[in-house]
């Protein structure tokens, strides 16, 4: 079997099988891609010539190059997926990537904001909703619903109107793997959606169509200026230029609002597991390098104003 095809055939596998998300999915594809291109530079173009030396030339190479230990990893992860699947259908008599080993990725604490600027933040949008302005106003309640419930961008943009309860103070997730979870916000973050459905969302839904080919979606909670629900992109500029003149080291991403309201809740005394159902993290594990963050900035906070620190 040629290596496209069957890379294909996986990734049908990977969303219909095991329910993964459709980013998860691109992100095997980009990995096992790169592997066929490297097959293809050393003659091999079927799945019979993947071999555990192939794989690991594989693998050197994207040392060479100055690939991160985490994406190495990963690479390393999505072709033994890959070869496992092959195997497990017949395609290949034995797993040649059963013994392929990686770096452990080194564990880097999230980037996160404190109290302080988080509330300035909040103060500037606030300021630039208070103009009006439809953008603003769609902008206020973005921030204040990633920093309330900690939500991925995707699962973000993915909000219909009819997810959120604004009686109960939830909104109803789609994330990983198509896992359903509801998560709560707070009164802020309440008060920034209803500014925003009352007076922002309707005259957003009305905006020039750029294109006959833009598709409006009456059900999106988000929209963007062209009535058409908001993207990934848009929400990471909105966060990167928010994010930019502030001190901190990280990425400057959504995913920082997330790791903030995690943290935050942990620093506040929430515990771990709750901590765990709001995020929604398949694994008690990845919830805990929170606790590492928070246990950091008690110590940075000891050492400032303990006299014998």
């Amino acid at each position: 079997m040629h290596l496209d095809p069957a890379i294909d055939g996986f990734a049908r596998y990977l969303g219909t099988e095991r329910g993964f998300s459709a980013n998860t999915v691109r992100a095997y594809c980009a990995d096992l891609s790169g592997l066929a291109t490297f097959a293809e530079d050393q003659a091999v173009d079927t799945v019979d010539g993947l071999t555990l030396e192939l794989l690991r030339d594989w693998l050197w190479n994207g040392t060479q190059a100055g690939l991160a230990r985490a994406t190495i990893a990963r690479r390393s992860a999505s072709a033994r997926g890959f070869t496992a699947w092959l195997t497990r259908d017949g395609v290949l008599p034995s797993d040649p990537a059963v013994r392929l080993r990686s770096p452990k990725p080194g564990r880097t604490l999230p980037r996160v904001i404190n109290h302080t600027q988080m509330e300035e933040l909040l103060d500037r949008l606030e300021a630039a909703a208070g103009t009006d302005d439809p953008g603003a106003v769609r902008d206020l309640a973005i921030i204040e619903l990633l920093y309330a419930s900690a939500l991925r961008v995707s699962e973000l943009v993915g909000l219909d109107v009819g997810d959120v309860d604004l009686s109960r103070l939830t909104v109803r997730v789609t994330g990983k793997g198509d896992k359903e979870r509801v998560v709560p916000f707070g009164v802020p973050a309440q008060a920034a959606i209803v500014r925003y459905l009352q007076a922002a969302r309707p005259a957003l839904a009305v905006a020039p169509v750029v294109s006959v080919s833009a598709q409006s979606d009456p059900r999106a909670l988000f929209l963007g200026s062209h009535r058409q629900r908001l993207g990934v992109r848009a929400v990471y500029r909105l966060v990167a230029a928010l994010l930019e003149s502030m001190p901190g080291t990280g990425p400057a991403g959504p995913h920082a609002l997330r790791h903030t309201a995690a943290t935050h809740l942990l620093d506040g005394g929430a515990d771990l597991r709750a901590v765990q159902e709001i995020l929604g993290h398949a694994s008690l594990g990845t919830t805990q390098i929170y606790t590492h963050v928070s246990a950091e900035r008690l110590q940075q906070s000891y050492r400032l104003a303990h006299p014998r620190a």
